[in-house]
């Protein structure tokens, strides 16, 4: 076998349109094909395209279905109690995980109607930056002074299986 005279020399820089010109030439000496043995694309889930994920019966899916349901429950609502804030009368989802942590869910309208976010943004600071409302601390307090929350909440947390 010749070497071809336009194919550059072992140690010489090859370029980008090289590269193109040896791609090309391989596919036309090999073929298109990869390592895996997929045979006619009835491998995998049986509807002729192939998958390396396996495929679950109509039950097994909706199970799936069910459980992801149920952990996307846990993690995003689990435990949560609407709190209004005693100033400015917003609604949030708070849950407290004990004395010094509690999770405090702002919505779109709660962050656009809170009285000390606006004095914030009036001054042409960012709300983002602060930690929390102070006037929502208190009614936080407030609602767990009246057992409206749990000091300490009974939920399970994510992270328990």
């Amino acid at each position: 076998m010749t070497p071809r005279k336009d194919a550059p020399d072992s140690g010489q820089i090859v370029g980008s349109a090289d590269v193109d010109q040896l791609a090309k030439s391989m596919l036309l000496l090999h073929g298109v094909h990869d390592d895996d043995d997929h045979g006619d694309g009835d491998v995998g889930n049986g509807r002729g395209t192939w998958s390396k994920a396996p495929a679950f019966n109509d039950d097994r899916a909706e199970a799936l279905r069910e459980a992801t349901a149920r952990d996307r429950d846990r993690y995003l609502t689990s435990g949560l109690v609407s709190v209004d804030c005693r100033f400015c009368h917003v609604a949030v989802d708070v849950k407290k995980l004990g004395p010094a942590h509690t999770s405090v869910q702002w919505n779109a309208e709660a962050t656009r109607r809170c009285a000390y976010f606006n004095d914030i943004r009036e001054a042409g600071g960012d709300p983002a930056r602060e930690r929390s409302c102070p006037k929502l601390a208190g009614s936080i307090k407030h609602a767990v002074a009246e057992g409206c929350l749990e000091e300490m909440s009974s939920a399970p947390s994510p992270g328990d299986g």
